[in-house]
C-alpha cells in the first residue's frame, strides 16, 4: 500500500466533484490534495478524462514540482498549485476550473463586486481579478509564474489568503484553495454561483450600487465571525 493513497482518494474524490457540480467540461479543470508533513500532493494527471480516473492514477508531486510517484504526467498547472503549496502553509487543497461565469469575469479582467448577501456570506470584499500577466513572464515559466500572480495580487490589495480563498486569473480563469480539497472545491462552487449572480445583476440594473457595509459585516460575522450562529 502506498503511503500517498491517501492523498490520491481524496484528490480523485474531491476531482470527481467537479463535473457532478457542473464546473468542467471534458477535461478543464483539476483539484490537488496535500499532505503537509510527507510534504508532497497528489494532482489529477494532465489531459485524462474524468470518467477514466482512478485514485491510483493521481500523480504525486512535491512542492517544488518535481513528480514523486506515478507513471502518468501531471497536471499542466501543476506548478502552480506546487508554487501556492510552498508559500501558503496553511493550505492542503486547490482547485482551478474554466467554469463558465467566474471564466467570463477573468476574461473581462473584473473583480466580482459584492452584490448580496450570499457573497457576503463567504467574503468581506469583492473576488479579485489578479491583472493579466506581462509578456516576459508569459515566456518564461508560465504555470510557475501564475503561481506567483495569484500571490502578489492578493498582497497588493492587502488581502490574506486565509480569509479570501478565491481569486480569477486575469483572461485566464478561477483558482480556489482551502484547509481541504473538500473546502477548496466549496469555494469554487461558490464562486461559480455568486459569478452567475453577479453577472444576472448587472444585466437587470447596470447602476447597481454594492452591498452596505453593515449587511457585509453582519452576513459574514453570523458564519465566521466569533459569535457565530449560522449552523448546528
Amino acid at each position: 500500500m502506498s503511503k500517498y493513497q491517501h492523498i490520491q482518494q481524496a484528490a480523485y474524490e474531491a476531482n470527481m466533484q467537479l463535473p457532478k457540480l457542473g464546473l468542467v467540461l471534458f477535461t478543464f479543470g483539476n483539484v490537488s490534495a496535500a499532505d503537509r508533513d510527507l510534504g508532497v500532493f497528489a494532482i489529477k494527471p494532465s489531459g485524462v478524462p474524468y470518467e477514466d480516473l482512478t485514485p491510483g492514477k493521481m500523480v504525486i508531486v512535491d512542492f517544488d514540482g518535481n513528480t514523486v510517484e506515478g507513471k502518468l504526467r501531471p497536471s499542466s498547472d501543476t506548478l502552480t498549485h506546487a508554487v501556492l503549496y510552498k508559500h501558503w502553509e496553511k493550505i492542503g487543497g486547490i482547485v482551478h476550473t474554466h467554469s463558465t461565469y467566474g471564466t467570463a469575469w477573468a476574461q473581462s479582467q473584473r473583480d466580482i463586486p459584492i452584490f448580496g448577501t450570499t457573497h457576503a456570506d463567504h467574503l468581506t470584499v469583492d473576488i479579485p481579478c489578479a491583472p493579466p500577466m506581462n509578456d516576459e513572464m508569459i515566456k518564461g515559466n508560465y504555470e510557475y509564474q501564475t503561481g506567483f500572480q495569484i500571490m502578489e495580487c492578493l498582497e497588493q490589495k492587502g488581502l490574506s489568503y486565509e480569509e479570501v480563498e478565491m481569486i480569477l486569473v486575469g483572461n485566464h480563469a478561477p483558482f480556489t484553495w482551502g484547509k481541504t480539497p473538500e473546502k477548496a472545491v466549496y469555494n469554487s462552487a461558490v464562486l461559480e454561483t455568486v459569478a452567475q449572480m453577479a453577472y444576472l445583476t448587472e444585466q437587470i440594473r447596470k447602476d447597481v450600487p454594492k452591498l452596505q457595509d453593515s449587511l457585509i459585516r453582519k452576513h459574514y460575522e453570523r458564519k465566521h465571525g466569533p459569535h457565530s450562529y449560522y449552523g448546528q
